[in-house]
């Protein structure tokens, strides 16, 4: 059955129900076409990727299967990916026979290895029918979250929530993943109050930092924008003097000896939202006040960069442009629930 087929001539896919079981979910086939040539492909949706045996990942790149073999190889003796993350054994309907299959991951670093611009053109249909998923209504697993499943709905309405009117602005791969954080992390979470997003941090390390020291991190990435010609001299220019130190102090305000945010995470939460809302430079605010929500964690050595990766980290940048000031502890509350 035809779901969608892409602008491309030379480059289509569709989508069919198929009963292909691994042993944590079932699978859903999409047809990759190149050339004429069609590859059935398993879509993992619950985890963002695809799954492809080794003759299919020859195929892909047109390549002979003992070259296949011979990079896949190399990509886990390099340790360049993970083995045991990247490699699921499954069998098909019916059938006792067990076989290998290899995530997206493995197969775009296969692509880089024989055939980069083939890799390129096959991550954009990956891409083209991850993003399809949740475009369509999808993205939720009900089958996975059923137990807590009032949680896990609270939690897609609170980014719904947020969520400009015009979504074109997102990049819903990025948003997918948000979502499947929080189911990962939601699940996982059986006391958790299922009213009410975290307002708390756990980690309660004393990190003191000074204007000095952000400044000096953010004139490096100024440095590195300029030189790749993507920034102009008025990025990360403050819009008045001391408008970056007003934010630092705020992070750290207290009252009677208790600050008011204790938690690393929290702390990391605020900087964030503080200078993409406040608006403390000329141009950059979005582009700083991700970078500084990074550098900030990496000086506390809590940056997690699988659950805060570039997709997240965009999106969430966004969505935290775009939301509406009354819905600020709403955005803090979802920041720290991706901390966790």
């Amino acid at each position: 059955m035809q779901e969608n087929r892409g602008n491309s001539s030379e480059i289509n896919f569709c989508s069919v129900e198929y009963d292909m079981v691994s042993k944590t979910s079932f699978q859903k086939i999409v047809i990759y076409e190149y050339n004429n040539q069609e590859i059935r492909l398993n879509a993992d949706f619950k985890n963002n990727t695809i799954w492809a045996r080794q003759i299919e990942v020859a195929k892909i790149f047109d390549i002979d299967r003992t070259v296949a073999t011979k990079h896949i190889n190399k990509i886990f003796k390099d340790i360049e990916l993970d083995k045991e993350s990247n490699v699921q054994k499954m069998h098909f309907a019916n059938s006792d026979k067990l076989v290998t299959f290899y995530s997206l991951d493995v197969i775009l670093a296969v692509g880089y290895r024989a055939n980069t611009k083939r890799a390129i053109e096959f991550r954009r249909w990956a891409n083209s029918v991850l993003k399809q998923y949740i475009l369509n209504g999808y993205a939720i697993n009900r089958e996975l979250i059923k137990k807590n499943y009032q949680l896990f709905n609270n939690a897609v309405n609170d980014i719904k929530a947020i969520l400009p009117q015009d979504t074109s602005r997102i990049d819903s791969s990025g948003v997918l993943e948000i979502v499947n954080t929080f189911a990962y992390t939601w699940l996982s979470l059986d006391a958790y109050d299922r009213s009410v997003l975290p307002k708390k941090g756990s980690t309660l390390l004393k990190l003191d930092i000074t204007v000095d020291e952000l400044v000096k991190g953010i004139s490096v990435l100024k440095s590195k924008l300029l030189e790749e010609e993507s920034a102009s001299d008025l990025f990360a220019m403050e819009t008045h003097p001391k408008s970056i130190q007003g934010i630092i102090r705020s992070i750290y305000q207290s009252f009677e000896d208790t600050e008011m945010y204790n938690s690393i995470e929290e702390k990391a939460a605020n900087l964030l939202y503080l200078i993409i809302k406040n608006h403390p430079f000329v141009d950059g605010n979005k582009r700083v006040g991700a970078f500084s929500f990074l550098w900030y964690l990496q000086k506390a050595k809590i940056l997690n960069t699988l659950r805060i990766n570039p997709e997240v980290l965009t999106t969430l940048t966004i969505l935290v442009a775009e939301s509406k000031t009354k819905d600020k502890d709403r955005m803090i509350g979802i920041i720290l629930q991706l901390l966790k």
